[in-house]
């Protein structure tokens, strides 16, 4: 498989952290074309903090130099670069969510779905070792028959401290909040786990004015299982808790605080996996996973990346909870 060579819309924290993991990736795997973003903060500390790096002048420019577009820009221009890319017949790989508009999302889809298949979207569990321990007990029989899953997020204020550089679209209602930033991550591994979501009744708690969400409650499906959904925040003095746990008929697992697999013992308590390590350890083999999953769609080899239809699903689940 020839390296892929890829091209970065979007110097935020998602694509300095996926340029980070592209650079210490093979390079028979992955090779960088650059970086473009239209911000002259960004240019200027992509030149400072990775000076190896080319600074494209566009979005065009690093479509012309790539093998495969990541869009990690803001939620209202995802589409638009999206379409740089299949307009230029490459690849591309695209932040969640797939807009800030679920018609015009829908309406993408069905383009892409036309165009071809070497499009994809980053949702991480689809490379996390830790779901992979997840999906190796529940065949083991630790859990039984599925009973529900049950989705806990807490956070000490929004946005998170790392991303108050984006605080400017993260903490407003049209394309910010914990709702489509993080719970959609946990939304999409119960879809990917046990079929397509459904919405049955949500919650929101608003504070005043234009800001996002400050509390969520929601009931869903998964295929034919029961998702609890709650958020909050200012729950916690953690800047970031959150829990995936799967109940069933002999036992129980869970995802805890992004990357650590854990199972419930005979005695009540919780075990992590022995190979269980934080997140801070996690992100970065999780993002060279994805980055080799890439490759693999661009060279036309199976991988289990996240479809643009799997992000639309979530993308209606979300918008359907806030728009309750």
């Amino acid at each position: 498989m020839a390296a892929m060579t890829l091209g970065i819309v979007g110097f935020g924290i998602m694509g300095e952290r996926l340029l980070r993991a592209a650079l210490a990736q093979e390079q028979e795997t992955v090779t960088v074309a650059g970086v473009f973003d239209p911000a002259p903060a960004a240019q200027q500390r992509l030149r400072e903090s990775l000076p190896q790096v080319a600074v494209m002048a566009s979005a065009e420019a690093a479509v012309a130099a790539s093998d495969c577009l990541y869009v990690a820009s803001p939620p209202v221009s995802h589409l638009g670069y999206a379409r740089l890319a299949m307009a230029a017949d490459i690849a591309f790989f695209s932040e969640k969510p797939l807009a800030v508009d679920v018609a015009a999302a829908r309406a993408f889809v069905a383009e892409v779905e036309a165009w071809g298949p070497r499009a994809a979207v980053n949702y991480i569990f689809a490379s996390s070792p830790a779901v992979d321990q997840i999906e190796a007990w529940m065949r083991e029989g630790v859990v039984g028959q599925p009973r529900g899953v049950s989705i806990e997020l807490a956070f000490a204020a929004w946005p998170r401290p790392w991303q108050m550089d984006a605080a400017g679209w993260l903490s407003l209602r049209e394309q910010g909040g914990f709702t489509r930033e993080v719970a959609s991550h946990f939304l999409f591994l119960s879809q990917r786990l046990f079929g397509d979501l459904a919405l049955r009744e949500a919650r929101v708690e608003w504070p005043a004015g234009e800001a996002s969400e400050t509390a969520i409650a929601a009931t869903l499906s998964a295929g034919s299982l029961p998702v609890r959904l709650d958020g909050r925040v200012g729950a916690t003095d953690l800047d970031d808790h959150n829990l995936w746990t799967l109940e069933g008929e002999t036992g129980a697992v869970r995802l805890r605080d992004w990357a650590i697999a854990e199972r419930r013992m005979p005695d009540g308590n919780w075990a992590q996996a022995p190979d269980a390590m934080p997140n801070e350890r996690a992100r970065p083999l999780v993002l060279q996973r994805q980055l080799g999953k890439l490759a693999a769609m661009v060279a036309g080899e199976p991988h289990n990346l996240a479809s643009v239809r799997e992000a639309l699903q979530v993308q209606e689940a979300v918008e359907g909870i806030l728009g309750a």
